[in-house]
């Protein structure tokens, strides 16, 4: 299982305040960047770089993962793969900016990560 993890939470307020943090330049989400940017719906883009892959990326926000899961992605945004021994950072927060928004280099990541730990 590959789950994305948003740096940001998922109630009406907690978009709000991402949104005015991302505004006024005191925070972002590069994986928001990546898969829908300022709109509230997946960049076609991003839905079809998934669809192109083998797996499937599910996306949470923070207030949604585990304690298990958030301890594996450290600092949001991440995403993280479940393996035979648990939880796995595969890309860590500050990989996204290296990726400037290209679903592709970002899906390209998570697979080298799956390939090398033979996933």
């Amino acid at each position: 299982m590959v789950v994305g993890i948003y740096n940001a939470d998922g109630t009406i307020l907690g978009e709000a305040a991402y949104v005015l943090n991302k505004v006024i330049g005191r925070g972002s989400c590069g994986l928001c960047d990546i898969t829908h940017g300022w709109s509230p719906v997946a960049r076609k883009q991003f839905t079809q770089a998934c669809s192109a892959r083998a797996w499937t990326m599910n996306l949470i926000h923070r207030d949604e993962a585990s304690a298990e899961q958030l301890h594996a992605a450290g600092s949001l945004p991440a995403v993280i793969v479940q393996t035979p021994s648990g939880w796995s950072c595969a890309v860590d927060s500050n990989a996204f900016e290296r990726f400037e928004r290209d679903p592709n280099t970002l899906l390209d990541a998570v697979e080298s990560f799956m390939t090398t730990h033979q996933l």
